[in-house]
């Protein structure tokens, strides 16, 4: 049930992204807190969302060197 329910709070999200386009580091922080409150209730990261995470963290300058590497 609340993978379901963060699934629909991210397409959301997703949905607000392509009518207000945000600077990649407010679009990076946002994403960041829903897959950190799915993570701390232990649900799976779908490989997908955990890539784009990573590349818009690269996107918007927050990328550590050994972050870049992988």
């Amino acid at each position: 049930m609340m993978s379901v329910e963060y699934q629909a709070k991210l397409a959301l999200l997703f949905g607000e992204m392509e009518v207000f386009p945000e600077d990649d580091f407010e679009l990076y922080e946002k994403i960041h807190e829903k897959l950190n409150e799915m993570r701390a209730f232990g649900l799976e990261m779908p490989e997908d969302l955990a890539k784009f995470e990573h590349d818009l963290k690269k996107r918007a300058g927050l990328a550590s060197d050994q972050d870049q590497a992988a």
